[in-house]
């Protein structure tokens, strides 16, 4: 084979190599295809078109291929629609893989390694039959990435670990996947997954939002609980069998079958399977005996080795548990996170009703984290419930009869999901709180509480630009403050978030398309495989929901948008880790209580407008002797090497300030790791001020570089000359992590975050910018400073719990180095 035509190989000390020195090229080893190769297509044309759609990926990967700029996305699920509608191909993609990832390594060129073996490892699991010296070879070569740095070595170790449980019980991802993905019952196997698609109706237009909602629907209405049961009695067999199984009459025989029937003999295949998988289970060669013993019982007079030599056939691997929602409340993610977790059907128990949770004492502020007030599940009281102990009333005055009287109104109905009882039943799931116990013996010790397992895998999938990010911010922020105040979903789910970018063609009109979505421009730069797969999502979509409907659409089993949607949460599993940031809002009316909110992106703020006719004609007339815009004083902490903190403040004339959260550029991203002191200073005619940027230690991830602010103020200066007075306004320029802004003649501002209008404050002659902290160190700090106020470092348990709150988004490789 001829070596990558799209990259030039890179040697150990990063060098490219000479187009003069020959390269030796490799021996390629034939090797003996399974019989059915040879109906049909021949060898040799198989091979070439697989090699040749596999180099068209990589050549994508480079920006080289002429499809790059109209069907970019295309080629990876056109492959993987070709082994589904072919499986007799998986055999020859998966050598074929194997072959272009030992060049790969022997080449130097690592940004091919990730994209080659998801698509391996995604062929590996559907595949009907794959020989165990294919999987060897695959497992050694992700053993070989341990030695890598991140995130070779996380991917490598993840799929080294899953291919030693294929290698021993062949079908065990194929199973785990399904019954996961479609919560079906099984003890040995008792997680659940589900896919949540978020998306806003008021940022994505109604076309948009039908469409996705009408190929969801279809795809889950295309498949049954006894169909996906089918499917996974059919694909463990034959993984097993290998030809020696007859997949047609094995298919006919579920199909007679009864519903109890089918999970009887589903049952019966899970326990197998995952007894060999397990640790300590038996070999292959006993599990192949215990599923051909279960094989002759379901097809009855017909053993294996009989089967007719036809062609090989396939399982399809099921569309995963999805549902649509249309994001129209704030705690709606909330609401179905705990749905999931404990479905309104199950009931509650009269016993269930009296366990109580652990107390858990909450002060009604958690200082630094800028908690609002929120309703409690629980509040400690100091009646003793004696008469006698009562204060004496006292009488009221006017103002407080006034303040404490209460006309007639509507009566909100709670929420079952708000009741404590709702969240103190006991889960029917494995690992959840028994109903009830025995009361014990005096003299026995108590019985240790089982640990919650973590049986409930949410993917929550975000639909549009970085407006939608920044309400997922608020919610996750909300989240996390809820669970500080009594933990429910924190033990029991896994919670994942993921970004499909859309861009509307009115709102790319007003703002390009780099504007509006540059948390997945920066995802795309660390992770090219998420640049090929998931950005060109962003012009797809809109033309998809513009395509005319036909009943056909509807009956599709496995949609495009779907089927990227899905390859996505399966193996997008490295996570991004953003830093959300703390804003807190001084209004110009002193009784106005401050506000505070975090944001993910940017903060922007602009000169308001002055409502009254002597405010605005005195504001011309400052306008007009020191030019437009407002004084403002600016203090922020400059970032150092030695991480001592240092706070600067400037007085300057300015229009407008913006608070940047997300590197634009990839220079930028990378200001930190290239030098210890990077200087950043102001335009020439600005105040000069240098700023050094810290040097992170050597491995550190270049997601830390989040936690910076790029802060651009534009700042207006008068010059006077001979011709009159004129002024020019220059863009300052610098990094920080918190800043404070004021405005001296309280002259309000507006602030908007995260480029959502409808988050957008006004009347603000202040605010104070900061990183977000996590609750739960806020409240276990609190508990500290209460015990020892003296001290001012963190001890004991703080020391130990994320002090930052970070919004993770999943990614196909994370950040690549």
């Amino acid at each position: 084979m001829a070596e990558f035509p799209c990259a030039k190989p890179i040697n150990r000390r990063g060098t490219s190599g000479s187009s003069q020195t020959p390269q030796r090229k490799p021996r390629v080893r034939q090797e003996k295809l399974p019989r059915h190769f040879c109906n049909g297509t021949s060898k040799r044309e198989l091979e070439s078109d697989v090699l040749r759609r596999v180099r068209a990926l990589l050549r994508e990967l480079d920006g080289h291929h002429p499809s790059c700029q109209s069907d970019r996305g295309m080629l990876r699920w056109t492959l993987h629609k070709r082994i589904d509608q072919n499986p007799r191909t998986s055999c020859v993609l998966v050598r074929i893989l194997v072959k272009e990832l030992e060049r790969a390594e022997r080449g130097d060129l690592r940004h091919y390694i990730i994209p080659l073996l998801h698509t391996l490892m995604y062929t590996l699991i559907q595949a009907p039959c794959v020989p165990d010296e294919l999987c060897a070879r695959v497992y050694d070569f992700c053993k070989r990435l341990l030695t890598l740095p991140k995130p070779f070595c996380t991917i490598g170790l993840d799929y080294a670990s899953r291919l030693q449980v294929e290698r021993t019980a062949p079908g065990t991802l194929y199973q785990r996947m399904v019954i996961s993905e479609q919560s079906l019952r099984t003890a040995p196997f008792p997680y659940q997954e589900r896919i949540f698609i978020f998306a806003d109706p008021e940022l994505l237009p109604e076309a948009i939002c039908k469409a996705l909602a009408t190929d969801t629907a279809a795809a889950q209405e295309s498949q049954s609980p006894r169909g996906c049961m089918s499917c996974v009695v059919t694909h463990a067999l034959q993984a097993a069998l290998g030809d020696t199984c007859d997949t047609p009459g094995l298919r006919a025989r579920l199909q007679a079958l009864s519903p109890g029937d089918v999970e009887h003999w589903f049952q019966q295949v899970v326990a197998a399977v995952e007894g060999a998988g397990s640790e300590g289970g038996w070999d292959r060669g006993q599990h192949t005996a215990r599923l051909e013993s279960i094989y002759r019982g379901l097809l009855g007079s017909v053993p294996a080795g009989n089967a007719p030599q036809e062609e090989l056939q396939g399982t399809p691997l099921p569309s995963p548990n999805t549902s649509f929602h249309l994001w129209t409340e704030d705690e709606q993610l909330w609401k179905e996170l705990v749905l999931f977790v404990r479905p309104l059907s199950q009931s509650c128990e009269p016993e269930c009703l009296g366990q109580e949770l652990e107390p858990l004492e909450m002060p009604e502020e958690l200082p630094g984290c800028g908690c609002c007030g929120q309703s409690r599940f629980s509040v400690l009281s100091t009646d003793s419930g004696i008469e006698r102990d009562l204060a004496a009333p006292e009488e009221p005055s006017d103002a407080e009869r006034s303040r404490l009287h209460r006309k007639g109104g509507i009566k909100k109905k709670p929420s079952p999901l708000d009741s404590v009882p709702f969240l103190q039943a006991g889960s029917a799931v494995p690992g959840g709180k028994p109903p009830g116990r025995l009361p014990r013996r005096a003299g026995m010790p108590p019985e240790p509480a089982a640990p919650l397992q973590r049986l409930h895998t949410a993917r929550v999938v975000l639909l549009g630009d970085d407006r939608i990010l920044g309400r997922l911010a608020r919610a996750f922020h909300s989240l996390r403050k809820r669970e500080a105040r009594r933990v429910f979903l924190t033990p029991r789910l896994d919670l994942q978030f993921y970004h499909i970018p859309v861009v509307p063609s009115a709102a790319a009109d007003h703002a390009g398309p780099e504007e509006l979505c540059e948390v997945a421009g920066y995802l795309g730069r660390a992770d090219p495989w998420y640049e090929s797969n998931i950005n060109t999502l962003s012009h797809m979509i809109p033309k998809l929901a513009t395509m005319p409907w036909s009943p056909s659409r509807a009956l599709v089993t496995d949609p495009f948008l779907t089927d990227v949607i899905a390859y996505y949460a399966r193996m997008g599993t490295q996570p991004v880790c953003f830093q959300l940031h703390s804003a807190k809002l001084l209004f110009q009316d002193p009784a106005q209580e401050p506000a505070e909110d975090v944001f993910l992106t940017e903060l922007l703020t602009q000169v308001q407008d002055s409502p009254s006719h002597r405010e605005l004609s005195t504001t011309k007339r400052k306008s007009a002797l020191d030019g437009p815009g407002m004084d403002l004083t600016v203090t922020y902490r400059r970032v150092v090497l030695s991480d001592r903190q240092k706070e600067l403040a400037l007085s300057l004339r300015s229009t407008g300030l913006l608070m940047k959260a997300i590197p634009a550029e990839e220079a930028e991203a990378l200001l930190i790791q290239l030098a210890p002191t990077q200087p950043l200073s102001f335009a020439p005619r600005a105040r000069s001020h240098t700023i050094p940027v810290p040097l992170e230690p050597a491995g550190v991830p270049r997601v830390h570089n989040l936690g910076c602010l790029t802060v651009i103020v534009t700042e207006i200066i008068r010059t006077s000359n001979l011709a009159g007075r004129s002024f020019s306004a220059v863009a300052n320029r610098f990094r920080t992590r918190s800043i404070k802004v004021r405005s001296p003649e309280q002259r309000p501002f507006t602030v908007q975050l995260d480029k959502d209008s409808r988050r957008t404050y006004r009347d603000v002659v202040g605010l104070e910018v900061s990183p977000c902290l996590e609750p739960s160190y806020c409240l276990q700090k609190t508990r500290t400073t209460k015990f020892s106020p003296q001290e001012t470092e963190d001890v004991g348990l703080v020391k130990y719990l994320p002090k930052s709150l970070l919004l993770p988004i999943n990614t196909f490789a994370g950040v690549i180095p």
